[in-house]
């Protein structure tokens, strides 16, 4: 995949600004952003939604400007939203899908019995999907992505709403899935654990990709600790710290106070000499995903808009894919 100063404009407001990156072949690709940052509008455009008004998007080799329908040949869509349906079995949903994009029958049998089985639905291939529970369908779902051998997989959020436990378990199939089948995958996430995962990740903020690379990469590249510590009275340590330490905190109500210094552990011994005010607790972490995000966009990665699947759903191209 290859994006080239691509530009999308609304009337007078651009929503996508010059955004550029690359996605290598079988690489897992993470693509984050808050709401309003221009993530959305960017991946309408990459799976042929909405056109571009500037610059260069190729998907699986094609333009998604002028080779609309070889790229939507070439992409798998799994929605942060449930769609399939749920009055078909497995295996009805998947044929379904095969006979939309135009595939041969003993293809369709062949890719069908292939895909149950490396999802463990082989045993519930004539069960109807309404009867599945939401990991199973989430399951079920990335099989029907995969189904026409997509060369790259858009994975909206798949995991939201889902338990600890089934989020596991559907990673485990989806790395399954990027060994047997070397599919390049874009995700979007709100979940930190899910970010770790991918081999690169891209940030959009304000419609410009504001940093992109590794994920240990970009954690190294903010510098600092985050401390966070709750006192008796959160306002006065903070005015307290500023000014006898000059770091400013920020105040949060789920966690108490939480300050970004260079060296945590040699700042800690530093916060009790200048508190007058009672320490309950304090905690000190090296920098996370959540902290490169926060330094980018200045939001929390959990308060990320989860995103794209309401334009998907509601756009009736998507459930009309068929082999250009």
């Amino acid at each position: 995949m290859e994006v080239d100063e691509l530009v999308k404009r609304f009337g007078d407001f651009t929503a996508v600004d010059g955004v550029s990156f690359r996605v290598e072949p079988g690489e897992l690709f993470g693509f984050l952003g808050p709401n309003g940052a221009g993530k959305t509008t960017t991946i309408s455009v990459l799976c042929t939604l909405l056109h571009p008004t500037a610059g260069v998007a190729r998907v699986a080799g094609h333009d998604v400007a002028t080779e609309s329908h070889q790229v939507r040949a070439n992409i798998g869509l799994v929605f942060q939203e449930l769609t399939l349906d749920d009055y078909l079995t497995a295996a009805q949903n998947l044929r379904f899908h095969g006979v939309m994009y135009g595939l041969p029958n003993a293809e369709i049998t062949a890719r069908m019995t292939e895909l149950l089985d490396m999802v463990g639905l082989s045993d519930r291939a004539d069960q109807q999907a309404r009867l599945f529970s939401g990991g199973m369908k989430r399951r079920l779902e990335i099989a029907r992505g995969l189904l026409h051998t997509p060369r790259v997989l858009f994975l909206d959020e798949p995991t939201i709403g889902l338990d600890p436990q089934t989020r596991v378990h559907i990673w485990e199939h989806v790395d399954n899935l990027r060994a047997r089948e070397a599919t390049t995958m874009f995700l979007t996430t709100h979940y930190m654990d899910e970010a770790e995962r991918c081999d690169r990740i891209a940030i959009i903020d304000e419609g410009k990709v504001v940093a992109i690379d590794t994920p240990d990469a970009l954690k190294a590249s903010i510098g600092t600790d985050t401390v966070t510590i709750e006192t008796a009275d959160n306002v006065v340590a903070r005015a307290e710290i500023a000014q006898h330490l000059g770091v400013e905190g920020e105040i949060r109500d789920d966690e108490g106070l939480r300050l970004r210094v260079p060296d945590g552990e040699a700042f800690v011994p530093r916060l009790f000499e200048k508190l007058t005010v009672g320490v309950r607790s304090v905690n000190v972490r090296r920098p996370s995903l959540d902290d490169v995000f926060i330094e980018y966009t200045g939001r929390d990665l959990r308060d990320a808009e989860a995103g794209t699947s309401e334009r998907f759903r509601n756009n009736a191209m998507v459930r009309g894919f068929r082999r250009g």
